[in-house]
């Protein structure tokens, strides 16, 4: 099949069997990891930038060539700089300095206009915190007034749970033969979480929320640790709009450690070459096999790709 678009090769990623690390450490039950990191943008964030912007073209809060902004770890950045440039839509990425260099400069390279805002006053270094985040947002605010710009808003914007209520979700059901048992994701917009579990909810999949330790504002417990060098999400967030409603199983914590031996884990003993929150989600992944999940069958998404990570110290 020749697709029209890169934009239509957004979607339909593998599901892989984990076997091998679940031999490994010995795990009663099975882990699928959904490929995301081999989307075109080499993130999950590919679905829901292409949901959003076809979703605001359709409805006409997106006109014919207007420009658009958004706030970005650098993942929704990349996805929104490949819709944007395939439909003719300017793209401004607005982003921490303490995100990895590699995300920058991949933006970049697909034509957007990438502004980067210092870290707030205490935060620390190469790692972005909810504080972080509120000022990236204020300068997104900004520059989405100054333009006259459409704000892509992953954080409130249903096209991002949409994509994954429609795409992933069921794209996992049914490449599994309906049998996972358990999903989860460690949450940044919530979006990925939120749409999945829209979908493998009532099929009677139990769905849980990973968060970072110290962090886990989801869960609703106090903030005691918000450094944690898991990019992408664990911003202390407790109000996520895409998970108002949703039912979780659980709630799940992962320690920057753990996320960085579980990206190794895949890499070394699976061929999988991805990022941190896929290494948190494998080892929530792993926490569950040897608790309430014990035998059974984990779904998780591998959310991006290493390559974005090569000037962090997640592979020294």
């Amino acid at each position: 099949m020749i697709l029209p678009s890169v934009i239509d090769a957004i979607g339909d990623t593998p599901l892989v069997d984990l076997s091998r690390v679940c031999q490994k450490l010995d795990l009663d039950g099975r882990i699928l990891a959904k490929l995301d990191y081999l989307l075109p943008g080499f993130s999950k964030k590919d679905r829901a930038a292409k949901s959003i912007v076809e979703l605001a073209r359709a409805d006409g809060t997106l006109a014919p060539g207007q420009t658009v902004v958004e706030l970005t770890s650098g993942n929704m950045g990349t996805g929104l700089a490949i819709v944007c440039g395939i439909l003719g839509h300017p793209f401004v990425a607005v982003m921490s300095a303490e995100n990895s260099i590699e995300r920058a400069r991949m933006m970049r390279a697909l034509g957007a206009e990438v502004v980067i805002v210092p870290q707030a006053e205490g935060s620390k270094p190469g790692e972005v915190s909810g504080a972080d985040l509120a000022l990236v947002d204020e300068a997104a605010q900004r520059i989405t007034a100054e333009r006259n710009a459409f704000r892509a808003d992953q954080f409130g914007h249903s096209g991002n749970p949409k994509a994954h209520a429609t795409g992933t979700g069921p794209e996992i059901w049914n490449q599994s033969g309906g049998s996972v048992m358990a999903f989860c994701d460690f949450a940044g917009s919530g979006g990925t979480l939120a749409g999945a579990a829209e979908y493998l909810t009532p099929l009677g999949v139990r769905c849980y929320a990973v968060e970072p330790e110290g962090a886990r504002a989801i869960a609703g417990e106090a903030i005691s640790n918000p450094d944690h060098p898991i990019q992408g999400g664990g911003y202390a967030m407790g109000d996520l709009i895409h998970l108002n409603g949703t039912t979780l199983a659980g709630h799940l914590s992962v320690s920057g450690d753990a996320a960085r031996d579980g990206a190794q884990l895949l890499a070394r003993t699976e061929g999988i070459f991805a990022g941190f929150s896929a290494g948190a989600n494998l080892a929530a992944a792993i926490d569950l096999l040897r608790g309430p999940e014990k035998g059974g069958c984990v779904a998780i998404v591998m959310c991006d790709s290493g390559l974005k990570y090569l000037s962090t110290d997640l592979w020294e």
